[in-house]
């Protein structure tokens, strides 16, 4: 799944655009993402940036607020113990998804290595 400020309506346009299967979650006003430390407010020249490519954050997101969260990617267990992060602060660098598949595949090695891990 995935996680994101922006609101629903837009998410299902993204789901349908880019033919996403996954369930991307609504997460207003960023709060699941502040609380884990993950937002950020842009910059004034990085708002005229985004401006001119036609992103308007506080519209997308619906709090009228210039923040984003850190792209981030987790694999959390059946306990709720977190068993792979990711997180980097220019969101043009994320894990390539063999990189996040690879690691699946480790946690369930483990997990028949070691059924109690």
């Amino acid at each position: 799944m995935a996680v994101s400020p922006e609101l629903p309506e837009h998410l299902r346009e993204i789901r349908g655009a880019r033919g996403l299967t996954l369930d991307i979650l609504h997460d207003p006003g960023g709060e699941v993402a502040s609380a884990y430390g993950l937002t950020f407010t842009l910059p004034e020249d990085l708002q005229a940036v985004y401006t001119g490519f036609g992103l308007d954050l506080p519209t997308l997101n619906g709090d009228g607020a210039w923040t984003l969260p850190l792209p981030a990617r987790y694999i959390v267990d059946a306990g709720g113990s977190v068993r792979y992060a990711r997180i980097h602060a220019d969101y043009t660098t994320r894990p390539e998804p063999e990189d996040t598949l690879e690691a699946l595949r480790a946690l369930a090695w483990m997990s028949v290595v070691n059924p109690t891990s």
